[in-house]
Parts: C-alpha cells; sequence; structure tokens
C-alpha cells in the first residue's frame, strides 16, 4: 500500500512528482466572478418598490382599493404592525422582466390620464434601475377619486 500524501503529490510536466505546496493555484470557475450564478428577486420585492414609487407621483392620493385600504389601516395601527407600501400593486416576476398591476385612488381635480402616465414612468425607472429587470407593462386601475371634502379612511393616530 502507497503513502497517501505520496500518490496525492501533483506530478511536474517532466513526470516527477513535486514537493507539496509548490504547485500554481489554477483558476477556479469561468468567466467573471458576476456572472457566476443567479440572482432572483422575489415579487414583494418589486411590488415595494413599484409602491412607493406610485406614492411619489402628485395626484396620487392612496393605493389599493376602499376594502384593502380599510383592513390596511386597521393592520397599521395593530402594535407591531408595519405600513403596507405594497397595497395595491401586483407584480409577476420572471427571471429577466416583470409585469405590474397597481390600483390608485387619484385626488379630485388632477388629469387621470396624466397622472397615470406619470405613475408608469416612475415605476419602471424605479423598478428597472433598483432590479435591472425589464417592466413589460404597468396596468394602472384608477379605483377612486378622492374629493376635498372627504374623510380619509385612514385618520391619523390620536395620542391622548
Amino acid at each position: 500500500m502507497t503513502d497517501m500524501t505520496e500518490r496525492k503529490r501533483p506530478e511536474s510536466p517532466d513526470g516527477e512528482k513535486e514537493p507539496l505546496g509548490t504547485r500554481k493555484p489554477t483558476k477556479r470557475g469561468g468567466g467573471a466572478p458576476a456572472t457566476r450564478g443567479r440572482t432572483t428577486i422575489a415579487d414583494g420585492v418589486v411590488e415595494k418598490i413599484a409602491g412607493l414609487a406610485a406614492r411619489d407621483v402628485l395626484g396620487v392620493h392612496a393605493m389599493g382599493s376602499g376594502l384593502s385600504r380599510t383592513f390596511g389601516a386597521v393592520r397599521d395601527r395593530v402594535p407591531g404592525g408595519t405600513k403596507s407600501v405594497s397595497r395595491g400593486v401586483k407584480a409577476e416576476v420572471g427571471e429577466l422582466q416583470t409585469a405590474l398591476d397597481l390600483e390608485i385612488v387619484v385626488d379630485y381635480g388632477v388629469s387621470i390620464a396624466d397622472v397615470a402616465r406619470a405613475v408608469r414612468e416612475n415605476v419602471i425607472a424605479a423598478v428597472e434601475r433598483m432590479t435591472g429587470l425589464e417592466v413589460v407593462e404597468v396596468n394602472i386601475a384608477v379605483s377612486d377619486v378622492k374629493l376635498p371634502d372627504e374623510e380619509d379612511e385612514e385618520p391619523e393616530s390620536r395620542l391622548q
């Protein structure tokens, strides 16, 4: 039986055994480090980015339908609960592309077409910049108009 260190010792080009630790390191893997492996982005990540980008547009009063806003207002008041920035946003994320559906409430008096265009542009820019995914479509549903004399469904918390 041969010695394990002798058997595993690398050979030089002329067939002689090289001393351990003298062999030059070889490159592992192929290509640049940035191309090794795969990055996946969860639907919720894209939904949060899109929700924040949509809320930044002037004329967007809220996100989501009346029912989801009501449940969201209750959830926001629960101790330990967090405000849902992805409310009113649904994303379908693939390996290279994503599609988004947004439901918004606009302020009374604004041009809905202009607000929708601005939301679409802002959402696409933010999602593509932050994720590298191609946004193939942003569908916007305007579910309500916030009138100036209407009370918000999400009142500020009262401190006593």
